[in-house]
């Protein structure tokens, strides 16, 4: 769907007569790696990202999000600038990573362009390549080119010497949805001069120390991190009394760093290449003797402008008052991309070298030039608060470099402006609030009509900012430089920000506050700034004046200072648009509560003020001042794993894609060249949850040039061709059918040569409806009895007789939010017609059984004309198991209907739009417990957001229903899931297929009647583990046998990780931390791996071996990411007896394997992997009579590709299909004495430990312990990636992720990661260990070498974070005088910042409260 228009910029196509006199070329110069790129004219709307994929043909750098929230698109770009102020005229190169898919091909000019292509191969990769891949560190690899570039730039930069910290600032906003990101930091970290990891072998022994927990600055339960408390921990006083913390920042000798790079293994032992920047390719000289010329070129839509001076950059912004002005062009392209901006006059400003420079004068203050990069910015502050004092006169520079350090991503800060920053005038800008409150004195100059320089200076105190997106700035003026004053004598000034996600991430609350206090500690004036809390930056009036006169030393001062912001200054509506109203109103007075205590401890009393000291020691709360824990990573994966002790199987070999993936070689579907007559097809999408169609009219669209026609439900062969579903309800049509369900739904699709033109053209298309109600949440759905005819339940026992007996009872309530599944490979697809209506099908799709089937339907054509091809995919987790047959469907009508070429590819917003996400669930339960803590009884209730049709949700209300006891006896149970019908995409498969739900309802239920009771919910759990083969069974009746592990999967995973004395630590910091609380839990899971449906439970292969020896493999399973490609492979060299080299995986195709479960359920290695030894059987039960003759010949002389010729000659078939279909297993729902529902359980624990901050709701997870029962692995080294990336996702969905809609229209609002935040780089698991279980030895399992799937059991694991959120709430709860803890508070996922706040009941907490008025609603809903 493309988005609406806003209005153009006036503007008539021609240059304005004033600029004659500027010498403009047309041409653009380049260096695209090694090679000089001469473009003239170029496309205006063509972006850099475009150029280097499409033009230069180079597909390595990925587009992911459109809109510079994952950097997956990061090149490096090479330039000169002239940043050395003692030789202002030496040029100096500067490496810089920037994001190519909002940055305009413009900027490239008089640079050099870096792609992962340019600076290594699959062959002869650069040393960042290899790392990434031989540390496992890539596993779908579309993110892994976005990680390369970053951390090439950064050494580049840095010329090879990089710290651990600057590692963290260069990839803190590459995000990655697959691998959990600790192979890759610790990639990264191996070149860090101050790593554990620059020599492996020196760390890992230290890390398998179990009770070595203290460190040298305090609690050390993370190997080597600082407690939050510092010094002042209790461990440090006891401990540390006369030591003195060391400190290196890599320029003294240390002979733990003088180590010989050679030397240096991944954790497989693989030997790594040194890294040298004398190898890296070189900056072409060519470049420093160009003279950069100003720029213009254009067309009818858009016109290009690039001065190099200011004069010439005057000159045009007179002659063009309405031209957008563009230096990092950051949120210029997302409103171009999403918001149909028609920006049609555009200056480039960031060659502007009098803009870009800065100057200090002692005792004054710091002039920067408007246009200077903030990366820069951070550097001169940084540098000057250091020289000055980050608590006296470097206050503010301070302030600046501590906002910079999480201001966007390191790619944005590199291009992005101070002036953009203030010009853009965005509400939650993080620099405005510094410079209101400082007193940031604006110079803005302008060319009169006469030609004379007119010079206007802005003090921003002044009111600068007027309204929304308004200010003072002078018409068709800039901003050509910006005064900072130092802070002076007795001023105190500091800065705050809080956002979903700690790194890179939009506040949802920014301050700077600043006093001015007299020698005895009273305010003479103050400007208290927030962003956030109004349509504008905007100070506090009324808590100025309240504070005005009064003493800090003053007990009733934060009390009156809050009091004023809270009633008077911020009386947010509880619909405040943004939402989170009392949250955003907390975080004022918690922000103005830490500033007051940072001036408390930092303002200088006189010795003599003997009574001042110790009123100051009063009012000190220590720990408000201090931000929760987050240090250097420390993962540690236990390599000794149960296996197999000969032969390939086990071995960690890398991933057979990996280094392909990070040197850009790796090929996905949207990687396809153009074909020749392709056409790109745009959907016209709904914008209304809910309407009446009365017409559609396209007739304008048809006119937009390069429109070659448009499809809809006319061009299907009938109405019957329309629908698709499994279920006799429920069903789905592939386009509206006079009537639209959800804001996004299909009506019709564009086709145009040009993908700019088919949107275009697409917003053209006239819709009128007539709305009708509407129902969003699962709630909603529920009370107006919205419901699918789809009752699911299962029935053990008597459980009405036993919640009414049973010592202990309750009944509650849970609430599980979406979560949006964030593959970084949107979907997309390509559909070729050939002769005799042939459909070759190109998709990124887990289901390429289902792909040809619906493709055949709509076409009309049989399924043996339709080939699914699938290369690669760039991650699914279930989220293309049907939702990529919507697209590829629509795709085939049109590429029959005008027999050419043609691909659909949705953008981020699309796809989060159209394609479905996590169920929401709603559960209401009723349990009990005897007065032995076991369980007796449980009622439990699981309603399910089916969305707008049905698509997999039956499957997922099973999953959820069958794992709702997860790993507990519970004797008596009734457990039934409902559907519920809103008007939301329809929801779909995603990683756990609803035992998510379940799982959380239990642990749920067992942390109620913990908090209930007063007990560790760990003695709750360890008294109703399962216990094999004891007559106990599942609720579903399934027996419980020898396969169940749970209760030693914990028992070990307690043991390992010394639980007991953890849970001692953190009662022990709590009793000495106010505001900085800790928390602990353990959560199991037990996960059992089949399809739900029977008939999927199956699998075809094919193996041909050529006469050469070398073997061709084909399968079902398709590539997500998972390593199957790479675990086929094994397998096939394990059955033949060859060497893994031998046998080559190219693609998942229909043509080779037909009929095909998609690849999910955690069964994609068992079912493909049984098919594939079957077929390795028959080849050899053939091969042995050749064999023996070769014996009897040449004794064991001979060789394999011997073998294979006389085999060959002898005319043995060397082709085999195998098949398999699970055996024993056939569960039906109502079935009274039922077969088992799954074939083994994959089970597993995590103890997770986290810090909060109680006056933000600021978290950070200080370490997590993961034990998993994985059978015998297939892969050690795929099998960890997967628990690591299962575990961190799942910690992602419970802890931050949450979809919301709009209350007003129901449309989604979080479609893209500025909106909907994933955990980042510095989000995971500050120790991270994870083990495999070794007390058994799987002897019973009858899977491919006694494997285990684990694709998706670790997810829930993920819980373990939630839950120790909720014990450290509990811990503050306590101490505000609530003594029942977190007894009473709801059980809600998410658990957001902003839920932890209000959760955690301080007397701010409860002054924020925003209540609903009558008729009131929230801004935002969950689904």
């Amino acid at each position: 769907m493309a988005p609406t228009a806003i209005d153009p910029s006036p503007y008539d196509g021609t240059m304005n007569s004033d600029l004659k006199d500027i010498q403009f070329t047309d041409t653009i110069r380049f260096y695209l790696n090694d090679e000089l790129q001469v473009v003239k004219n170029p496309d205006p709307e063509e972006r850099l990202i475009d150029y280097i994929r499409n033009k230069a043909d180079l597909r390595g750098t990925k587009e992911a999000c459109s809109e510079s929230g994952c950097n997956a698109c990061s090149v490096t770009v090479a330039s000169i600038s002239y940043t050395d102020t003692d030789n202002p005229d030496r040029p100096q190169v500067h490496y810089r990573s920037v994001n190519s898919c909002v940055t305009p091909l413009i900027l490239a000019d008089g640079k050099q362009v870096i792609t992962v292509e340019g600076i290594g191969s699959s062959t002869n990769p650069h040393p960042v390549q290899e790392r990434i891949a031989k540390f496992h560190g890539s596993q779908c690899g579309f993110c892994t080119p976005g990680f390369v570039m970053s951390l090439y730039a950064l050494l580049r930069e840095k010329n090879g010497h990089v710290s651990v910290a600057e590692i963290d600032e260069a990839l803190e906003s590459n995000l990655c949805r697959c691998t959990g990101y600790m192979p890759i930091y610790d990639a990264a970290y191996s070149f860090a001069y101050d790593s554990d990891n620059y020599n492996r072998e020196k760390i890992r022994p230290s890390l398998k120390k179990k009770n070595c927990r203290v460190s040298e600055t305090g609690s050390d339960l993370y190997g080597g991190s600082v407690c939050a408390l510092g010094t002042k921990c209790c461990k440090y006083k006891a401990k540390n009394k006369s030591a003195k913390p060391e400190q290196n920042d890599g320029t003294e000798s240390n002979p733990d760093m003088e180590i010989d790079m050679n030397k240096i293994f991944t954790p497989n032992g693989l030997p790594l290449k040194p890294y040298n920047p004398a190898a890296d390719l070189p900056f072409p000289l060519k470049l420093s003797r160009i003279s950069p010329r100003a720029i213009c070129y254009g067309n009818e839509r858009k016109t290009w402008f690039r001065p190099v001076t200011k004069q010439q950059f005057l000159e045009i912004y007179r002659s063009y008052p309405n031209a957008k002005i563009v230096a990092g062009a950051s949120e210029v392209q997302i409103e171009v991309k999403f918001k149909a901006a028609n920006y049609k006059v555009n200056i480039y400003a960031g060659d502007v070298r009098e803009l870009k420079a800065w100057a200090y004068e002692e005792g004054k203050g710091l002039t920067i030039g408007g246009d200077i990069p903030l990366i820069e910015l951070e550097y001169i502050c940084g540098s000057l608060a250091k020289r000055l004092g980050q608590t006296g006169a470097g206050q503010t520079y301070h302030a600046v470099e501590e906002q910079l350090k999480i201001f966007a991503s390191k790619a944005v800060r590199n291009v992005a402006t101070p002036a953009g920053n203030i010009v853009t005038a965005s509400p939650i800008a993080d620099l405005n609030p510094i410079f209101v409150a400082c007193g940031a004195i604006i110079t803005a100059e302008k060319l009169t009509e006469d030609g004379k320089l007119e010079k206007t200076h802005i003090n921003m105190r002044d009111n600068f900012f007027t309204g929304y997106r308004k200010h003072k700035l002078p018409p068709a003026s800039i901003i050509t430089e910006i005064f900072i004053p130092d802070t002076s004598r007795n001023e105190y000034l500091h800065c705050y920000k809080q956002c979903k996600r700690k790194d890179d991430d939009i506040s949802i609350v920014t301050a700077c506050l600043r006093m001015q206090l007299d020698s005895e500690g009273k305010v003479l004036d103050s400007t208290l700034v927030y962003g956030g809390m109004a349509p504008i930056t905007t100070n506090s009036p009324k808590a100025e004046e309240a504070i005005k006169g009064k003493s800090i030393y003053d007990s009733s001062f934060s009390e009156q200072g809050c009091k004023a912001l809270g009633e008077n200054d911020y009386q947010l509506p509880y619909g405040v648009p943004g939402g989170a109203a009392s949250y955003r109103k907390s975080l004022t007075l918690s922000f103005f509560y830490k500033f007051w205590q940072y001036v408390l401890a930092t303002a200088p009393i006189s010795e003599k003020s003997i009574a001042t000291i110790s009123t100051k020691n009063d009012l000190l709360d220590v720990d408000s001042l201090n931000e929760v824990t987050r240090v250097q990573k420390h993962g540690y994966r236990d390599m000794n794993t149960p296996g197999h002790k000969t032969g390939i199987i086990g071995k960690p070999i890398v991933h057979v894609n990996a280094l392909k993936q990070a040197t850009g070689e790796a090929q996905y579907t949207n990687d396809i060249p153009p074909m020749h007559r392709e056409l790109f097809g745009v959907q016209v999408m709904s914008k209304k949850a809910h309407a009446k169609i009365l017409s559609v009219d396209w007739s304008e669209a048809l006119e937009v040039n390069s429109v070659v026609g448009y499809v809809d439900i006319n061009d299907l062969p009938d109405r019957e061709a329309n629908l698709w579903g499994n279920l006799p309800f429920g069903k789905e049509p592939f386009f509206a059918d006079g009537e639209v369900f959800f804001a996004g739904q299909a009506i019709g699709v564009i086709l145009a040569t040009s993908k700019e033109r088919a949107y275009e053209a697409s917003r053209k298309v006239k819709v009128q409806y007539e709305d009708l109600p509407r129902i969003i949440s699962v709630e909603d759905g529920v009370n107006q009895k919205s419901f699918f005819p789809d009752r699911r339940e299962i029935k053990l026992g008597d459980w009405e007789t036993a919640l009414k007996s049973s010592k202990y009872y309750i009944e509650n309530t849970a609430r599980l939010s979406a979560q949006e599944h964030f593959y970084f490979e949107v979907q997309n697809c390509v559909v070729i017609p050939q002769e005799d209506g042939e459909l070759k099908v190109y998709s990124s799709t887990q289901n390429p059984c289902e792909t040809q089937m619906y493709a055949a339907q709509v076409t009309g054509v049989p399924a043996n004309r339709v080939i699914c091809r699938v290369k690669k995919l760039g991650g699914g987790f279930g989220g293309k198991e049907t939702r990529s047959i919507q697209l590829s469907s629509l795709a085939a009508v049109a590429a029959k209907k005008f027999n050419r070429p043609v691909r659909l590819e949705l953008n981020r917003s699309e796809d989060m739009k159209s394609s479905g996400e996590r169920h929401p669930f709603l559960v209401k339960y009723r349990a009990s417990l005897d007065e032995n803590l076991k369980f007796t009884g449980l009622y439990m209730t699981l309603y399910a957001n089916a969305g707008w049709s049905m698509d997999l949700t039956r499957g997922v209300i099973d999953r959820s229903v069958l794992h709702a006891s997860n790993a507990y006896y519970i004797p008596n149970a009734r457990v039934c899931g409902i559907p519920v019908k809103t008007n939301i995409a329809s929801n779909t498969a995603y990683r756990t297929f609803g035992a998510q739900a379940g799982f959380y309802a239990i642990e749920s239920i067992i942390t109620e009647f913990a908090e209930k009771i007063g007990v560790d919910p760990e003695e709750i759990r360890r008294r109703n583990y399962l216990k094999p083969n004891c007559g106990e069974v599942f609720p579903y009746k399934q027996e419980v046998n020898e396969d169940i592990t749970i209760a030693k999967v914990v028992g070990e995973n307690l043991q390992e990780c010394n639980y007991k004395k953890m849970r001692e630590e953190i009662e022990e910091f709590n009793k000495h931390s106010k505001w900085i609380k800790r928390g602990i839990a353990q959560i199991p899971s037990v996960f059992g791996v089949s399809f739900g449906v029977l008939f999927l439970n199956q699998a075809g292969a094919l193996v041909h071996i050529y006469n050469d020896g070398s073997c061709l493999i084909s399968t079902g399973g398709v590539e997500i990411g998972q390593g199957i490609s790479t675990v086929m492979r094994m397998i096939a060299a394990e059955e033949l007896g060859v060497p893994f080299e031998k046998i080559f995986l190219s693609e998942t195709s229909t043509e080779c394997v037909p009929n095909a479960s998609s690849t999910a359920a955690s069964s994609g290695s068992d079912l493909n992997g049984m098919a594939l030894k079957d077929a390795c059987v028959k080849l050899n039960k053939r091969l042995q009579p050749v064999k023996e003759a070769l014996t009897r010949e040449k004794g064991d002389k001979w060789t394999w590709e011997e073998l294979i010729t006389k085999a060959y000659l002898d005319r043995v078939s060397l082709s085999a299909t195998g098949f398999y279909k699970t055996p024993d297993i056939g569960f039906q729902m109502g079935d009274e004495n039922p077969k088992p529902a799954f074939f083994y359980y994959t089970q597993g624990s995590a103890v997770s430990v986290v810090e909060v901050d109680a006056l933000t709701g600021d978290w950070s997870c200080l370490e997590s312990h993961i034990k998993m029962d994985c059978g015998r692995p297939l892969n050690k080294a795929i099998i960890y990636g997967q628990i690591e990336g299962a575990f961190v996702q799942g910690m992602g969905y419970f802890t931050m992720e949450q979809s919301l809609w709009l209350n007003r229209t129901g449309e989604l609002a979080t479609t893209g990661p500025g909106a909907y935040k994933i955990p980042g780089f510095r989000d995971t698991p500050q120790r991270f260990v994870v083990s495999m279980f070794k007390g058994s030895d799987f002897k019973h399992l009858r899977t491919i070498h006694s494997s285990k799937g684990v694709g998706e059991p670790p997810f829930f694991l993920g819980a373990s974070v939630h839950f120790a959120l909720r014990d450290a709430i509990g811990y503050a709860r306590k101490q505000n005088g609530i003594e029942s803890g977190s007894h009473g508070l709801l059980f809600r996922v998410p658990l957001t910042t902003e839920r932890i706040r209000v959760d955690c009941g301080d007397k701010l907490a409860e002054q924020s409260y925003v209540a609903a008025k009558e008729g009131e609603k929230e801004f935002f809903i969950e689904g």
